[in-house]
């Protein structure tokens, strides 16, 4: 009789590798019905999951860790999904960890590691600095950095990467605005004393402003924490302050989302009085009236490359690598030109 794989479970059960990896690892992230048919399938068919013979023998662990830093993100969501799915493909298993508090954040990584004896580690988000530098370098554990900043000074021979270029980014979608007519933009950042993507994206846009000799005040920035509300928030703040903007840069789609339904409660209107453009490309975005100009991450395409790169490590011994992506800036409905 052939023997029953993953493959086999998630054809039977019509649902993904990387759900049947969820539900095997005991993920919380799975919907009751779909893991009582994963199950069901597995019963049926007497399968018993590779996991149970590693346990037995802890040298022979092939387990892969997803670390995943900061505030929940529905954007990498779409991407431990994908490397969940690639991990499974390996026949790896994958350990997911959320560490919500940035600080010693690469230091918690490395104990992930040791604790469960990973066979390489994949961290999502977050920043690394050079003084992060002595938490990997007596680790021999393959690291990849994905949507991560990477300080210029760190040596990058102790992990490999897949970023996008940030500032990049943001300027064409400042740039976009300013193409449009837009001079008096405002922005909605992350908390300011975070390191973090949002920093970097805030930077640009105080960069871009400059080079095209437009006037920056404070009275144009306020922050929120990624979350719809915090945007709805920030937004109701901004126009507390009765500030004289057209158009609003945001830091993400989900705080986007949010200050576009502030400036509708406020009887004002998206595009016609305050244009909004988002950074992500959260599908949230495409269905949302109107839809939503903003920065398109590859987000499949960055969990598909990371997990490239572990195994690579892993299984060839390869130096590391760092590869730099392309986003997209999609041009949508919540943006329009002025006259000057």
């Amino acid at each position: 009789m052939k023997s029953v794989n993953i493959k086999d479970i998630a054809r039977i059960a019509g649902v993904g590798v990387s759900t049947v990896s969820r539900v095997m690892n005991n993920h919380p992230d799975v919907k009751a019905d779909t893991r009582k048919k994963v199950l069901d399938v597995i019963e049926e068919l007497n399968y018993i999951p590779n996991n149970s013979a590693r346990n037995l023998k802890k040298s022979r662990a092939k387990n892969i860790g997803i670390f995943v830093r900061g505030q929940y993100n529905p954007f990498f969501s779409k991407i431990v999904e994908t490397i969940e799915e690639k991990i499974a493909e390996k026949g790896y298993s994958t350990l997911l960890h959320y560490h919500h508090n940035e600080k010693n954040a690469v230091q918690s990584a490395a104990h992930f590691i040791v604790e469960k004896k990973l066979k390489g580690l994949i961290i999502l988000g977050g920043s690394i600095d050079k003084s992060n530098e002595r938490y990997l370098e007596g680790l021999e554990t393959p690291i990849v950095f994905a949507s991560s900043i990477i300080d210029e000074d760190v040596d990058k021979s102790l992990f490999s990467s897949v970023i996008i270029e940030n500032e990049k980014a943001t300027t064409e979608a400042v740039e976009y605005l300013i193409e449009l007519g837009h001079k008096k933009i405002a922005m909605i950042s992350a908390e300011r004393s975070e390191e973090c993507v949002a920093q970097k994206r805030y930077a640009a846009y105080r960069k871009t402003l400059e080079a095209h000799k437009l006037e920056f005040k404070e009275e144009y920035l306020e922050s929120g924490d990624y979350s719809f509300e915090t945007g709805f928030q920030a937004m109701n703040r901004m126009l507390d302050k009765n500030v004289d903007i057209t158009a609003v840069f945001v830091a993400t789609d989900m705080m986007a989302i949010g200050a576009a339904k502030a400036i509708f409660r406020r009887g004002l209107r998206v595009p016609d009085d305050i244009s909004v453009v988002g950074f992500d490309g959260l599908d949230y975005g495409t269905y949302f009236e109107p839809s939503l100009s903003t920065v398109r991450q590859p987000d499949v395409t960055m969990g598909e490359k990371g997990t490239e790169l572990l195994f690579k490590l892993i299984e060839e011994g390869s130096d590391p690598e760092h590869v730099v992506l392309e986003t997209e800036l999609l041009k949508r409905e919540s943006c329009r030109a002025i006259e000057a």
